[in-house]
Formats: structure tokens, C-alpha cells, sequence
């Protein structure tokens, strides 16, 4: 019997009042994968991130999660099914008036109920899972580009998370920093057996970490399904070969 994909999106379309962004989307995220979304400027890529997470209700079609239609459950079922999700936000999202164990700690007292000395343990082993051990009491000011995503893509681990989902990973950073989160990436899918479903325009992060992809076409507001981005690049759809090695669709 086929395995039940971790995430699948059955026709589904988003929009902004008449304007429709992207309609009949369709593909499965298994478990392990590395699923990047991919596409130019303007294509849809941060709308759908919100339609998986529950950021904004789709026009029309389904997110399921282990099978279960998230759009179409009780509020409680569906904060259920959120916790299994961790994110990380293109800008980090770090709140700059907490440290960083302030910020990673934050999931931990809203939904468990742990002593603080628990919790101070959980964040200082995510923190250190991503190369942030002794940073605790440093505020996101203190930091440089790359350690705040780090930073945040701890506090997205917070809860344990059987998917992670991330917006732009490498944005912002130079090429060396972004290849450090690359490899950290691909170090916690491998380590924490976790999915991940990474948005991102960056070629060099897309072909480097990809495991199965698809393209959002802002002209034709669908989708192409492309499969390993590697393979992509040599044998798949015109278009998304330009992408990849032109950076341009």
C-alpha cells in the first residue's frame, strides 16, 4: 500500500480578490524530502508558504497533512496539526527586544508544560544544534546575518517539528554564508529525519539541497512539476531550465 505523503496540495488555487496568483496546484511532499518551491519574483511562492501554514485561507482546493484536510477541520484539530509544523520567515522574525534563548523559548512556554530549567536545557541543545552553543543571552542586534537565520531556524525546531518549512533561506547572505546553511539544512533532515519545504529563488541553494521541486509560472499563474532540480536543469521543462541557469523566468 503507497505510503501517505507527509504533505499533498490538491487543486489549489489562491488569490487576492479577483486576481488570481496561482491555481490548480498539485503535488506530494514525502517524508525526508527536501521539497523546494521555486519560481521568480512575484510568482506566488511566500502565498502558498501562508496557505500551508494556515496564514491565509485558500481561494479553493486542499492541504493535507499525514491525510487530514487542514483547511476543512475544527480550529482545534487544526492547532494540532500547526504544531507539527516549524518556520522559519524569510527576515527571521526574531523579536529584537528578547535573547535568543528568549526567542527559541517562546513556542516551548506557549504550548508545553515544562519547568523553566526543561526548557532552558531544550533551547540550549537546539541552539547548539545549529552551531549557536554559549549565544543564549545575545540579542538578535548582536548577531550577523547568518547567525540570525540560524538563530531562527532554532526556534522553528523548538517543538520538535516533523516538517519545517522555510522562506528564502539564503536571502541576504553572501554565497559562503548561504552554503553554511545549506549544509545545516541538509544536516538536520539527515540527523532529526525531518521533511522539509524550502521557498526559494536562490539557483546555487535550489540545486545544491533540492530532492523534489516544483516551478510557480508568473505568466501562466500555474504550476510545473519538476522533480529532482538537478535533473531539471539537464532534461526538464524550457522554462525551468532558463530559471535555473539564467536566474530569470
Amino acid at each position: 500500500m503507497e505510503a501517505v505523503p507527509h504533505i499533498e496540495v490538491r487543486s489549489l488555487s489562491m488569490a487576492y480578490g479577483d486576481f488570481i496568483v496561482q491555481r490548480d496546484l498539485a503535488f506530494r511532499v514525502n517524508q525526508g524530502d527536501i521539497f523546494v518551491i521555486m519560481g521568480g519574483n512575484g510568482c506566488g511562492k511566500t502565498t502558498l508558504m501562508r496557505a500551508l501554514t494556515g496564514l491565509q485561507r485558500p481561494a479553493s482546493g486542499s492541504v493535507l497533512y499525514g491525510g487530514e484536510d487542514f483547511w476543512n477541520v475544527a480550529q482545534e484539530d487544526k492547532e494540532r496539526m500547526q504544531r507539527r509544523l516549524g518556520i522559519m520567515f524569510q527576515g527571521g522574525a526574531l523579536w529584537s527586544s528578547l535573547t535568543l534563548a528568549e526567542n527559541v523559548a517562546l513556542p516551548l512556554a506557549e504550548y508545553v508544560d515544562l519547568s523553566p530549567l526543561r526548557i532552558a536545557e531544550i533551547v540550549s541543545f537546539k541552539l547548539a544544534l545549529v552551531g549557536l552553543a554559549g549565544f543564549e543571552d545575545f540579542y538578535p542586534s548582536e548577531l550577523s546575518g547568518g547567525m540570525k537565520k540560524r538563530a531562527s531556524l532554532a526556534r522553528a525546531m523548538a517543538l520538535d517539528p516533523e516538517i519545517l518549512i522555510i522562506d528564502e533561506p539564503s536571502s541576504g547572505l553572501d554565497p559562503l554564508t548561504a552554503r553554511r546553511l545549506d549544509d545545516l539544512i541538509l544536516e538536520l533532515r539527515d540527523s532529526l529525519g525531518a521533511t522539509i519545504v524550502v521557498i526559494s529563488h536562490d539557483l546555487a541553494s535550489i540545486l545544491a539541497i533540492g530532492s523534489d521541486s516544483i516551478y510557480l509560472d508568473a505568466d501562466t499563474h500555474t504550476m510545473i512539476a519538476t522533480g529532482n532540480p538537478r535533473q531539471a536543469l539537464q532534461s526538464g521543462d524550457p522554462k525551468v531550465r532558463h530559471f535555473l541557469t539564467r536566474g530569470t523566468a
